[in-house]
């Protein structure tokens, strides 16, 4: 009857013999759990306020401070105690009461050992769901800003994530290109009990067909030419944990086969290996094909399809949350004036406008890149249209006008000079990928002169590795 959970029992009661005597009780039952005692109402909120109390039994006929008014109080103080009232036979509609202000269970005088063990059991599970559903509310929150949204699609995604992260199922994560579906996936496992175990992400179509199988499961020292050692795949390497299989409905059809076998049996067999290894693996894959189509096509195996389908996610592409346009846009200009070393630079209105018209038909990653240009093309404190139109390519003679109509001549032609000069070197960099001698070669400038320009901008070749 012991519970492995170990967590910690008050019981409240004015009478102290009868108070040891139930300690007594559930110490015999309970091994695994802490039991601590209190005989009034005040040393009882005490005791609440100074530990981590799980579940509190309580006399519901106390002196001073009675059972109700502990019961409501402590629940104030803790949203995962669960609380059980101890009543005489005539107290029972009082006992009901209570029931109504918050409490979990009653029992009534004389105890039975059976009926309060039953009680104390239930009431132990429904606090650990409780401090379970705390502490995931917490880690949610702290992640929040992981996956930006507000509107009602969203919540709805960040509570389906909250809740398939608890369970070990299997997760399909659909959604177009850009949605964020590695980032969902990460989500799920740092939100899940296998946190702190291996993590390995497999993007499946950066694998050649022929080497796919070798990558996922591990091959055996002369398994094909080239095998000259032993070679651990990337589901043992996750076991304990978790994997990601990315862009899942790109994969053949013969390792597919393969594939359900690990599902189904939980083992894995290297490649040119006759001995199989059982492996503990949590799998979520993600993909932007119509699964469901791609079946009927006889392209996907409908068996697979089921296996990884157990808890889906459906990622909402942006056209279908267009109320989260400017919340993103704001943070990714942010997050850009800090990659690029640059003072936090607010929104124009305008900008906010023409943002939230776009079709952005590659989703948010689309969105976080064109924040990124438009950072690199603001010249002043905030992102006005003129970064936009610089962005697009837009240098035209309606833009000059009204800079000229707005500033000095000689201000006015310095500005159309330092957009025209940052617009310019960054495609350099761009195109170069962040190499400041081959951007030289391409723009026909110095080294030295490519490096100064970077100085004056304070742009940072980092930015432009990889984007």
């Amino acid at each position: 009857m012991a519970d492995t959970h170990q967590q910690k029992i008050l019981v409240v009661d004015d009478q102290e013999d009868f108070a040891r005597g139930i300690k007594r009780l559930i110490e015999g039952a309970f091994p695994e759990n802490e039991v601590h005692m209190a005989f009034n109402g005040e040393q009882a909120l005490a005791a609440l306020k100074s530990q981590q109390v799980n579940l509190m039994i309580s006399d519901l006929q106390m002196p001073g401070m009675n059972g109700l008014e502990l019961l409501k109080t402590a629940l104030t103080q803790s949203d995962s105690l669960s609380v059980v009232m101890l009543t005489a036979h005539g107290t029972v509609e009082t006992a009901v009461e209570a029931l109504k202000a918050g409490a979990y269970d009653f029992v009534t005088k004389p105890i039975e050992q059976e009926n309060l063990f039953r009680v104390i059991s239930k009431g132990m599970e429904r606090s650990r769901l409780l401090e379970e559903n705390r502490l995931l509310r917490a880690q949610i929150e702290q992640h929040k800003d992981r996956l930006l949204g507000q509107s009602p699609v969203m919540q709805q995604l960040k509570q389906s994530i909250g809740a398939v992260a608890r369970t070990d199922y299997n997760v399909l994560i659909m959604g177009e290109s850009g949605t964020g579906k590695e980032l969902v996936a990460g989500m799920v496992r740092d939100l899940s009990s296998r946190a702190d175990k291996p993590y390995v992400t497999v993007n499946c179509t950066a694998i050649p067909d022929n080497l796919l199988e070798s990558e996922l499961f591990g091959h055996v020292k002369g398994a094909f030419s080239g095998a000259d050692h032993d070679r651990e795949g990337l589901f043992a390497r996750a076991d304990g944990g978790t994997i990601l299989l990315d862009e899942i409905g790109d994969i053949p059809l013969e390792t597919q086969a393969k594939l359900l076998r690990v599902l189904q049996e939980g083992e894995i067999r290297p490649v040119g290996s006759d001995r199989s290894k059982n492996i503990d693996v949590r799998v979520l894959a993600s993909t932007n094909q119509d699964l469901p189509l791609r079946v009927a096509e006889k392209s996907f195996r409908e068996d697979l399809y089921h296996r990884l389908n157990v808890l889906p996610l459906n990622l909402p592409s942006l056209k279908n949350r267009p109320g989260d346009i400017p919340l993103l846009a704001r943070y990714f200009a942010q997050k850009s004036c800090i990659e690029l070393g640059l003072p936090e630079k607010e929104l124009d209105p305008t900008v906010v406008g023409h943002l939230s018209g776009q079709k952005w038909t590659g989703n948010v990653r689309e969105l976080q890149n064109t924040m990124r240009k438009l950072a690199v093309f603001s010249t002043g404190e905030s992102i006005t249209m003129l970064a936009v139109n610089m962005a697009e390519g837009k240098m035209t003679q309606e833009m000059g006008e009204k800079t000229a109509a707005s500033l000095p001549f000689k201000e006015a032609k310095q500005q159309l000079v330092d957009s025209f000069s940052r617009s310019y070197i960054s495609d350099i960099l761009t195109r170069s990928g962040g190499n400041v001698s081959e951007a030289a070669r391409m723009s026909g400038l110095s080294r030295v002169a490519v490096q100064k320009m970077l100085g004056r901008f304070n742009l940072k070749t980092s930015f432009f590795k990889g984007n």
